[in-house]
C-alpha cells in the first residue's frame, strides 16, 4: 500500500520556530553591533554595559541620539535642508582670577552751581577748597561752554561733568563767564535755579596779577603803564584792555541781574580767602546749602606762596597747594600809576558795593 505525504498543518510549528530563532539571532547581532559602536566611540571597554541595551521606546532612542551627537558625529542633514545658522562668536573669557569691574555709581548731571568769575580773583582756590567737601563733585578743567563752546550743545557739556550721587551737587568753574555778555542768558536757559559764585578782588591788584601772568607767557608785550592808559598825562584809562575792563565789576554785574536775583549770586572776597579761608568757605557752603565740613583744620598758610593750602585730613591723604602758576611775584608798578587806577575804579567800586550790599574795603 502506498504511503500518504504528511499534511501542511503538521510542519507549520517547525517553520514558526525557525523564524523566531532567525529573528532573535538577527536582533542579537544588531544589538551587538550597536553596543560595539558606542563603546568604541564613547569610552571603550570601560564604558558601562548598560549603554548597550537596545532602545525599547522613543525616549531611549532620543537619548542614544544625544549621546551620538556628544561624541562629535552629528546626524546627517536630510537632502535639501538649509545649512544651520552660524552662531555669533562668543566674547573671550576674562583671565583666570579676574572679576568684572563694578558699575560706576551716580550719573552725569548739568551743574547746579557755577563759579563764573573773576579771572585772577581766586577762583581756582575756591574750586580746590570746595572739592574737599564730600557732598560736592567739581569739574577740574574749565569747559568754557557758555562763552566758546556753546554750539556743541548741552549734552556735550553734560558729558564733561563728573558723576554725582543724588545727595551731591555738581560744580564747574570758568572765570571768563562773568565778562561774557551772552553767558547770563545762556545759563538761565539751562536752569534758572543755577547758583552763581563770583570771586572778586581789588581791581587794581587783579589787573597787575593778570598782566604778570600774560608777561610770563609773552615777554615782549608792552609795559603795564603803556597798556593801561590811552593818555597817561590826562589820566585817560584804556578800558578796551581786558585786564582793565574785567575789574569794572558793577558794569558786568548788570547783565547778570537781568536774569538772576542777588539771592542766587554769592560774592567771595579774594582778600579774605587768603587771610580767613575757613570763614569764606563757610559762607560758600551755606550758600550751596550743604553742611559746614570745611573748617580751620583743613588749612595751613604757605609762606613761600603767600596763601593758604590744604592740610592732610582723613578724607584728604596729602597736602595740596595750588600750582606753580599761582602765587607769582607781581611786577613792580609805578605808585603813581597805581594811584591813578584807584581813582579810576573808585566810582565803579562804590556802585558795586551798593548793588551787592557788601563793602570789600578796596579804598
Amino acid at each position: 500500500m502506498a504511503h500518504r505525504a504528511p499534511s501542511g498543518r503538521a510542519v507549520a510549528p517547525s517553520r514558526r520556530l525557525a523564524r523566531r530563532v532567525l529573528f532573535l539571532f538577527t536582533l542579537s547581532l544588531s544589538c551587538s553591533y550597536l553596543c560595539y559602536s558606542l563603546l568604541c566611540c564613547c569610552g571603550g571597554p570601560a564604558a558601562p554595559r548598560a549603554r548597550c541595551a537596545p532602545a525599547r521606546s522613543a525616549a531611549a532612542a532620543k537619548k542614544l541620539l544625544q549621546k551620538s551627537r556628544a561624541c562629535g558625529r552629528p546626524p546627517a542633514e536630510p537632502p535639501g535642508s538649509a545649512a544651520p545658522a552660524r552662531r555669533p562668536r562668543e566674547p573671550p573669557a576674562p583671565p583666570a582670577g579676574s572679576a568684572p569691574g563694578p558699575a560706576r555709581p551716580g550719573s552725569k548731571r548739568l551743574p547746579q552751581a557755577i563759579v563764573v568769575g573773576v579771572k585772577k580773583g581766586g577762583t581756582r582756590a575756591v574750586l580746590e577748597f570746595i572739592r574737599v567737601h564730600p557732598d560736592v563733585r567739581a569739574l577740574g578743567t574749565e569747559p568754557h561752554f557758555f562763552d566758546r563752546n556753546y554750539d556743541r550743545g548741552l549734552e556735550w557739556y553734560r558729558s564733561l561733568m563728573p558723576r554725582t550721587l543724588d545727595s551731591q551737587i555738581t560744580v564747574e568753574k570758568t572765570p571768563s563767564y562773568f565778562v561774557t555778555k551772552e553767558a547770563p542768558r545762556r545759563i538761565f536757559n539751562m536752569s534758572r535755579d543755577t547758583k552763581l559764585i563770583v570771586v572778586v578782588r581789588n581791581p587794581v591788584t587783579r589787573a597787575i596779577s593778570d598782566y604778570t601772568q600774560t608777561l610770563s607767557k609773552k615777554p615782549d608785550i608792552p609795559t603795564f603803564e603803556g597798556l593801561s592808559f590811552r593818555n597817561r598825562s590826562l589820566g585817560l584809562v584804556d578800558t578796551s584792555w581786558n585786564a582793565i575792563r574785567i575789574g569794572m565789576y558793577a558794569v558786568h554785574l548788570q547783565s547778570w541781574l537781568q536774569y538772576f536775583p542777588l539771592s542766587q549770586i554769592h560774592f567771595v572776597s579774594g582778600e579774605k580767602l587768603i587771610t580767613d579761608p575757613a570763614g569764606e568757605m563757610g559762607k560758600v557752603q551755606d550758600f550751596l546749602g550743604i553742611r559746614r565740613v570745611i573748617t580751620d583744620k583743613h588749612f595751613y598758610f604757605n609762606k613761600t606762596k603767600g596763601f593758604p593750602c590744604l592740610k592732610k585730613t582723613e578724607s584728604n591723604s596729602s597736602r595740596r597747594c595750588l600750582g606753580k602758576s599761582k602765587g607769582r611775584t607781581h611786577v613792580q608798578i609805578d605808585p603813581e600809576v597805581i594811584e591813578q587806577l584807584r581813582d579810576f575804579y573808585r566810582p565803579y567800586n562804590i556802585k558795586f558795593y551798593e548793588t551787592v550790599g557788601q563793602d570789600f574795603r578796596w579804598e
